[in-house]
């Protein structure tokens, strides 16, 4: 899984490459379960020149539930999917040089429904947004907004 995620809102955003690893479950409403690792840095919007400053790493856990088809796209041949999920992440993070109140390191919930285009068992592209709410020395909520791809991993067979 690879992806891009974006803290928004007004002054200071939080934008990061999402690279991680999902795996399907059975565990009530979640069917897939991931955990991802997040690096990005802080940007000041109001700037015109020179907005980033510091660094972010974070590691998020993530459960999703089961996708709901909404249409197909394609020709008998080649159909892709276009489906919704609702998935809700946890993410502890480090900051350098953070200007956020919360101080150089700090938590967040998010609550993400999510629009997924493509194969339900092979490459999908998904485009999330939802509510974040941090935690810290203070307490915030932001928007999240996600655009991740997926791809399952390669097995081989094993030689008896």
């Amino acid at each position: 899984m690879f992806g891009f995620a974006g803290k928004l809102g007004g002054g200071w955003q939080l934008e990061a490459a999402d690279v991680g690893y999902a795996r399907v479950v059975r565990a009530g409403p979640l069917r897939v379960a991931s955990l991802t690792a997040r690096f990005g840095s802080f940007i000041d919007e109001g700037a015109i020149v020179g907005g980033a400053r510091g660094f972010l790493a974070g590691l998020t856990l993530a459960g999703r539930t089961e996708p709901v088809r909404l249409a197909d796209l394609g020709t008998e041949t080649s159909t892709a999917e276009v489906g919704a999920d609702l998935a809700i992440e946890a993410t502890g993070y480090l900051g350098a040089n953070s200007p956020l109140p919360q101080g150089p390191s700090w938590g967040g919930v998010t609550v993400l429904p999510g629009l997924w285009f493509g194969d339900p068992q092979g490459f999908r592209l998904g485009l999330l947004f939802g509510p974040t709410v941090f935690f810290g020395r203070s307490g915030d909520v932001r928007a999240f907004l996600g655009l991740r791809f997926e791809a399952p991993l390669a097995r081989r067979e094993r030689q008896p």
